[in-house]
């Protein structure tokens, strides 16, 4: 079967993946104890949720939202507004869409992911590349250690750690917020360290296989420059499994920095995303779980078609490549 058949099965399970997230989600929604009416009561008087805080309005939001409307056609109503890419107005911000606020913030995300990722192989390729060719020695094992030390690391705790040296201590950078080339520098710097760790990693040990290729052998027997010979066969050939990583990585950054945009005030989609999961935000909870999968699908659809090509060992057999996508 050729490439567009391919193509087509995964659209196929891209769909049944999403209806099977959007169920879930919202069956987790209806279990958790209290709704974003009660909470409002609670809050009311304490915390502006939306600016919407007397028990008059909550009864209206009640009777938008459909309070007296079965579970199951909420459901319904919700994905056939979902698949016109119209989830409806948001619970806690009640004068804007889910997908005004999805459009939004999603760009902060996806600027912080990418220039994380960017950072990360920066980083790593080197890194990798250094470990490798000084196998088994006590540099490769220290480098090693410091890069397992930083994957073992959550990015939250490095941006609070960077808060206080680099904002509390030094007085260098912003503690938070999102007005200026300053506040990319800490949550990029958090971000990028556990992908770095990974990517180094991975650098490492395709290097090492590619360096025992009996072509990259027999080009130094040749007497070809060592150098030369590092860059131009092995170090090529040794990057391509790098996208298989470093994409899905991208689509993690960016469905995944809920707790450093919470912790330094940025408004991305990782921050109204936990807003809602708080607040039980419903039509925002599962426009942005929905957006979240969407991401990671097609991130990864588009990496298994771009290694395709990448590396001409790939084939597509029976609709399924060879690596077993």
């Amino acid at each position: 079967m050729g490439l567009a058949v391919y193509i087509g099965k995964r659209l196929v399970r891209l769909v049944l993946s999403l209806i099977a997230v959007s169920i879930l989600t919202f069956t987790l929604l209806q279990l958790a104890p209290g709704n974003f009416a009660d909470l409002q009561r609670v809050n009311s008087g304490a915390t502006n949720f939306g600016g919407v805080g007397t028990e008059s309005m909550v009864g209206e939001l009640e009777t938008r939202y459909g309070a007296d409307v079965p579970v199951w056609k909420q459901y319904l109503i919700f994905m056939k507004g979902a698949v016109v890419w119209d989830f409806g107005p948001s619970y806690k911000y009640a004068s804007r869409n889910v997908q005004d606020i999805i459009a939004e913030a999603f760009p902060v995300s996806a600027t912080l992911a990418l220039l994380a990722v960017l950072l990360a192989l920066l980083i790593a390729v080197p890194v990798g590349v250094f470990a490798a060719l000084r196998q088994n020695s006590k540099t490769d094992h220290g480098t090693m250690f410091v890069v397992t030390l930083g994957h073992a690391l959550p990015s939250y705790l490095s941006a609070a750690f960077m808060i206080l040296l680099f904002s509390a201590t030094l007085k260098l950078l912003p503690s938070g917020g999102w007005n200026g080339p300053k506040d990319l520098i800490l949550p990029v710097l958090a971000l990028s360290l556990g992908p770095a760790a990974v990517l180094a990693r991975y650098v490492r040990s395709s290097m090492l296989e590619t360096l025992r290729e009996e072509y990259v052998t027999a080009a130094i027997a040749k007497g070809g420059p060592r150098r030369t010979v590092i860059v131009r066969h092995a170090l090529r050939n040794s990057l391509i499994p790098l996208v298989t990583v470093a994409g899905p990585l991208l689509a993690a950054l960016m469905t995944g920095t809920v707790f450093v945009e919470a912790l330094l005030r940025i408004p991305g989609l990782g921050l109204y995303f936990a807003n809602a999961a708080a607040s039980r935000d419903m039509p925002l909870l599962m426009g942005t779980a929905l957006f979240f999968a969407l991401i990671l699908m097609v991130t990864n659809l588009a990496v298994d078609l771009i290694y395709r090509f990448l590396d001409p060992r790939i084939r597509t057999v029976g609709g399924v490549s060879d690596d077993g996508h």
